[in-house]
């Protein structure tokens, strides 16, 4: 690894999720969502080491049937609906640097709820970072509705989220590309995470996926529509995980 970035991949999988319950461990295909995200980080090139940050016994037992590296239990204030992303994250990296010695030199954050990403997109987004010299890179999709052509309600009157450009466009197709996050990969630097308290640092990249791959599962609908993906032969996964 000599010469070569410390990428620190970071899976976030609390037990208490309240939109779709137990989610990490549901099936999806052959694997779980905890076991998709672990496949697709042992499907990176650029990954130095991943770890499995939870709470919950059940999905710390799936995720090493699976060879996850799960060396501690998350705290119980960081595993509630309040706690956030990034106070979970430090919280790794300092686990890492005070009983491996290592300092990572990226963050990579791998969500659960995103199945269909592959090793491929997240050695991409590491080389954006490292390649450019930005802060931090995340992976986008393009919006389903432009945002000019979106309203508001002000009682039953319809307001036009953006009046100055109402008239301005009549085809879905022709106002300027909108994106937005599509969860699969974020890449941070590690002193804007943990100096800086933030995972988009202030020179942010942005590397745009396509729909299917960008399936994210936060709902009982959204698995739904994981499932049809990966029936329709749709998912950009490989066929071990189909």
């Amino acid at each position: 690894m000599a010469g070569r970035d410390y990428a620190l991949a970071v899976i976030p999988a609390r037990g208490g999720s309240k939109g779709l319950p137990r989610k990490n461990l549901l099936t999806l295909g052959r694997l779980s969502l905890i076991g998709h995200a672990l496949a697709s980080a042992r499907e990176a090139k650029r990954l130095t080491r991943t770890l499995v940050s939870t709470d919950d016994p059940e999905i710390a037992a799936e995720a090493r049937r699976h060879g996850g590296d799960v060396p501690f239990v998350r705290p119980p204030e960081l595993a509630s609906d309040e706690a956030g992303m990034i106070a979970v994250l430090q919280h790794a990296v300092r686990w890492l640097e005070t009983t491996g010695g290592a300092t990572p030199d990226l963050v990579v954050l791998l969500q659960p709820t995103s199945p269909f990403r592959t090793g491929a997109d997240i050695d991409a987004t590491i080389d954006k970072v490292v390649s450019t010299g930005a802060d931090s890179a995340q992976t986008l999709v393009p919006v389903g509705y432009h945002p000019f052509f979106m309203s508001t309600l002000d009682g039953d009157r319809v307001r036009p989220l953006f009046p100055e450009h109402v008239g301005t466009y009549s085809r879905r197709q022709d106002p300027p590309p909108i994106y937005q996050p599509s969860g699969s990969v974020y890449v941070t630097r590690r002193h804007v995470l943990m100096d800086e308290g933030r995972i988009l640092g202030a020179d942010h990249c942005g590397l745009v996926m396509g729909y299917e791959a960008s399936v994210k599962i936060d709902t009982a609908w959204e698995f739904k529509l994981a499932e049809i993906v990966l029936a329709s032969g749709r998912a950009p996964i490989p066929a071990e995980r189909r």
